[in-house]
């Protein structure tokens, strides 16, 4: 009996040894210092090599280990803005287990840097008046339920009667509905943006770019053929509607916008240039196109460009000289010139990111509904 007592005890200490963590040293992830410089760190004892992946570097760094199992590397003093950034473990890409600020998106694995500075920017969060943010759902036919993300502006709960102009946002291929909020900050923008009286109050809505499931999530840019096929319908069909049943919407063509950058950008001047019975008002952040695609997918602003021009209140183009899509983009911004199609551009610094990104939200969020 003694025996047996013994060894059920001996079993069970075996299974809580197991079954217990190993011990994590203490630290954080992302350290912001006053001087602007940031502390990054990893604990992965077993790790032979560690780098860091981020936006704001040219190449990856390498991290150094402590006698704790702890890689660790500071930078220099990092420029105010939202940055993503990731472990290259073993050369496998992860995010920051200590950052909870996740960048949403279905290709990798990123977390999220704010450096705010001295003086508060466009996308800090502030105190003035907040919107509120809702995740919804809307069912398709074709595609089944599908997620979408409204920001209504603040004062939108209080005033039961007021109707408000609606702006339909658009991520970028591998982002999801939340990477506007979570990475661009649209939300924080515009609260800002209003209470400055900068930015007329609207709505925003944020969908799901990709077909999914017709379209699978490996099948490349959101502005393919095939999707824009399936989301077409989507998009007019059933998002639409929902929107304008579920919230206060001004349903006007003037009082609708449509943007998004990448893939998304490509997919909203496909869908603006080509019902401008519905949008006053397109705009492209780095839009994604091919040469060959230009007369295919402007069709019905190419074939009257007087008309287009009546049609359009706003319509406007932003790209980074570093871009990969700077080229294109300029090709296709001779091309408007040719036409005659009146269209604003703005040619920034830097390349193809959410911190070009939060900037055109920015600018055209004060063009908008005005």
């Amino acid at each position: 009996m003694k025996r047996n007592i013994f060894l059920l005890i001996f079993c069970g200490l075996v299974t809580m040894a197991w079954s217990q963590p190993t011990s994590q040293p203490s630290f954080v992830s992302p350290e912001v210092h006053p001087d602007g410089k940031v502390s990054f760190r990893l604990w992965a004892p077993k790790a032979n090599e560690v780098k860091l992946n981020a936006q704001f570097e040219k190449a990856p760094l390498v991290m150094q280990k402590d006698d704790r199992g702890v890689w660790s590397v500071t930078v220099a003093a990092v420029k105010p803005d939202m940055y993503p950034y990731a472990f290259n473990v073993d050369g496998i890409q992860v995010a920051d287990p200590k950052n909870s600020a996740i960048f949403p998106n279905e290709g990798f694995q990123n977390s999220i840097l704010e450096v705010t500075g001295n003086s508060p920017l466009v996308h800090t969060l502030k105190n003035v008046p907040h919107g509120t943010v809702s995740y919804r759902y809307y069912n398709s036919p074709a595609l089944g339920i599908r997620p979408v993300v409204i920001y209504t502006p603040p004062g939108y709960e209080e005033n039961s009667k007021k109707k408000y102009p609606v702006l339909y946002l658009l991520h970028g291929t591998t982002d999801t509905e939340e990477t506007w909020t979570k990475v661009g900050r649209a939300n924080v923008t515009l609260d800002n943006l209003i209470a400055e009286g900068k930015a007329e109050p609207m709505i925003i809505v944020m969908p799901y770019g990709r077909a999914y499931p017709k379209i699978s999530k490996s099948a490349g840019s959101l502005r393919n053929w095939d999707n824009l096929q399936e989301f077409k319908p989507d998009f007019f069909d059933n998002l639409m509607p929902f929107v304008e049943k579920n919230y206060r919407t001004k349903n006007d063509k003037n009082s609708r916008a449509i943007a998004g950058f990448s893939g998304g950008g490509g997919t909203t001047l496909y869908f603006g240039l080509n019902n401008l019975d519905k949008f006053s008002y397109v705009c492209g952040f780095a839009p994604g196109m091919l040469e060959n695609e230009f007369e295919r997918n402007n069709e019905v602003a190419f074939a009257n460009p007087g008309q287009t021009n009546k049609m359009l209140k706003l319509f406007w183009i932003g790209v980074g000289k570093d871009d990969g899509l700077h080229a294109v983009n300029q090709k296709y911004m001779e091309v408007l010139k040719q036409k005659n199609i009146k269209h604003e551009t703005l040619i920034s610094e830097g390349g193809h990111t959410w911190m070009n990104c939060k900037l055109y939200l920015a600018t055209i969020a004060q063009k908008l509904f005005k």
